[in-house]
């Protein structure tokens, strides 16, 4: 079953099939043709794979995500962190990586982080005179970030695939990797900047308009505070937490910016439909892929193989990092979490890696790979909003892929990154 399995995976990738499919149809054609299971497993265990009440989370973020878009949240959110620092060299760019981080605390969508601040960003550069190519490279590098600060889908996929680990934990796990990243994007905006003079043309605003700007986004804002302090001090669960950011998020598009429509409602509910659509398919057909992994025992294989090259957890993680960068060169960070974290987590557990560290390791290793070639999904989300060739970006993303690895060396030698925010709070 394993070679069927893997072949077929290749080749359905290499065609250029959609992962969701590509997962599905590998995994019906080795029990089809390599076992003498019934093929109504495969639609069992597709449908184990979303029968999950946690996840119920993920369509109800989305939603919140789509209703603050929507309600004009992302132009707020660009306008407060344009006018402290846009008048600097480089000014929009620390805006665009500043915005795209507060909407980062709203959404949990790297892809939803890239259509709304993002693009908004790349035309707001490209006017003041920053190359579209690297504005556009900047916009999808920096919005990386929204799955790793909370509230993250990511995370809570996670979760479910590792009882170590808890949503709430994870969620603060990621708040302190996640501003790490953000300064790593600004030190390479700061160099990119300076080397090629980038300054904005706007004109400063005044003190009266900063602090109407200021307080204007203040209701925005207040949604990181309630998801993830409700979460901590147990208000509610994070499935509760994510219908509390719906009913918010359209409180704020309808009643306190005013910028939402009640027409404008259909056509929200039904993008966030679709999207969700999508990421439920690709949990459910990875969720039969890696059923077929564990019935064949390579996962215990794994571990056997690599606990008997008694390997130090230094060198396990290293060796995690470059298998993860490369998986993630041709996969999506959901089916890759539900795939290799039920073979992964119990070897680091028994190396003696904390569980908290080795999912934001796994976790940004996999968002890396949204913006690596050749299918790094942000690429092309931001060639398509903005109109312009994946290989422009491509040739502009080198300086925060050297970022990320940086981050990522940090995060593996320093645990107290990802593990003491937690730790602090008593997960």
């Amino acid at each position: 079953m394993i070679i069927i399995l893997f072949a077929s995976f290749f080749i359905l990738l290499a065609l250029g099939v959609p992962v969701a499919f590509t997962l599905a149809i590998a995994t019906w054609l080795a029990v089809v043709l390599g076992s003498s299971y019934p093929q109504i497993v495969v639609i069992k265990e597709m449908f184990t794979g979303v029968d999950s009440f946690p996840l119920l989370a993920v369509p109800f973020f989305i939603l919140a995500a789509e209703l603050m878009t929507g309600g004009a949240l992302t132009h707020h959110l660009l306008r407060l962190a344009s006018q402290f620092v846009g008048r600097a060299r480089g000014g929009l760019g620390y805006a665009s990586i500043i915005s795209t981080t507060l909407f980062a605390g709203i959404s949990g969508s790297a892809l939803a982080a890239a259509a709304g601040p993002g693009a908004m960003s790349i035309r707001m550069m490209e006017k003041s005179g920053y190359d579209k190519r690297y504005a556009s490279a900047l916009a999808a590098a920096v919005a990386v970030v929204d799955p790793i600060i909370p509230p993250s889908i990511t995370m809570i996929i996670y979760a479910l695939q590792d009882q170590r680990v808890s949503v709430g934990g994870l969620f603060l796990a990621g708040v302190v990797p996640g501003l790490v990243i953000s300064a790593a994007m600004c030190v390479v905006n700061f160099y990119v900047s300076r080397k090629r003079n980038y300054r904005s043309l706007d004109i400063r605003p005044s003190l009266k308009e900063m602090v109407a700007n200021t307080l204007y986004a203040v209701p925005a804002l207040a949604l990181i505070v309630i998801v993830v302090g409700g979460i901590r001090f147990g208000w509610f669960t994070p499935t509760e937490a994510s219908v509390i950011a719906v009913f918010y998020a359209l409180f704020c598009g309808l009643f306190i910016y005013r910028s939402l429509k009640v027409k404008d409602l259909p056509e929200i509910i039904f993008r966030s439909a679709m999207v969700t659509v999508g990421i439920l398919l690709i949990l459910a057909s990875a969720r039969a892929f890696a059923w077929v992994l564990i019935i064949e025992g390579v996962p215990q294989f794994l571990a056997d193989t690599i606990i008997g090259w008694d390997l130090s957890p230094i060198v396990f993680l290293l060796a995690v990092n470059v298998l993860l960068l490369i998986f993630g060169m041709f996969m999506d960070p959901l089916p890759g979490v539900m795939i290799l974290v039920p073979i992964l987590a119990p070897i680091a557990f028994q190396l003696g890696v904390d569980p908290i560290q080795f999912a934001m390791i796994v976790i940004l290793n996999l968002t890396v790979g949204l913006i690596t070639p050749p299918v790094g999904a942000l690429l092309f989300v931001v060639s398509s909003v903005v109109k312009i060739r994946v290989s422009e970006i491509t040739r502009e993303i080198s300086p925060f892929l050297i970022a990320y690895v940086v981050v990522l060396l940090l995060v593996t030698f320093v645990p107290a990154l990802s593990t003491w925010l937690p730790r602090l709070a008593g997960f």
